[in-house]
């Protein structure tokens, strides 16, 4: 799995070697990229699309865990979302970014400041969603629909392209205030991994 946080138990064997001389010739040993995510990419409010207190903000919660159920605490989640009316913010909208970022904590949670997404002609209203984290080369993609939307959650072309068996990962909670999601990374059953798309 993921390695957690730094002071974490490693995956592969630690060396001792500390000069390229002392190392014996043959393939590269495995070793994970980072933790670099967080260097340069920390904005203050980064994780508020809307400010605090705007009228029809909610709250969006991503946790993020590897297939042992471990926070992946070094995780960095984006958003992308159209506004309540389904489209996308191509000017710079006071008091609506339509894009967020956010460091997850201790626990692998993060949570953004938003406004309810409206749907497009072709698809049911969601959030796009973005993971990076230590050992990864590229982000990974998701998208998170919404539990009310059941009608059109059914006809969205995008969800269609997931396992029926596996469509409800992508349709999150509805709590006190918003929503909440769990992104599973490295599940050993396929069926509650979260389903990610090449994009």
């Amino acid at each position: 799995m993921i390695d957690t946080h730094k002071t974490g138990e490693f995956r592969y064997e630690v060396s001792g070697i500390r000069d390229q001389d002392e190392a014996e010739f043959g393939i590269t040993p495995s070793q994970t990229v980072g933790p670099y995510v967080h260097i340069g990419l920390t904005l203050e409010d980064s994780e508020k699309l809307v400010p605090a207190g705007t009228e029809g903000a909610v709250e969006v919660t991503c946790t993020v865990i590897d297939g042992n159920g471990d926070p992946i605490a070094d995780a960095m989640i984006e958003v992308w979302q159209t506004r309540p009316d389904g489209t996308y913010n191509t000017t710079t909208d006071e008091g609506f970014r339509g894009v967020g970022r956010g460091m997850v904590d201790e626990t692998g949670t993060v949570t953004f400041t938003t406004l309810v997404p409206g749907g497009t002609e072709d698809e049911a209203p969601h959030f796009k969603l973005g993971v990076f984290a230590r050992g990864m080369l590229e982000r990974l993609y998701t998208r998170l629909y919404l539990p009310e939307n059941s009608e059109a959650n059914a006809a969205d072309p995008v969800l269609a392209l997931v396992d029926e068996a596996r469509r409800d990962l992508l349709i999150a909670e509805q709590v006190e205030g918003g929503y909440r999601t769990t992104i599973v990374m490295q599940h050993e059953d396929p069926n509650k991994e979260t389903p990610f798309f090449r994009v």
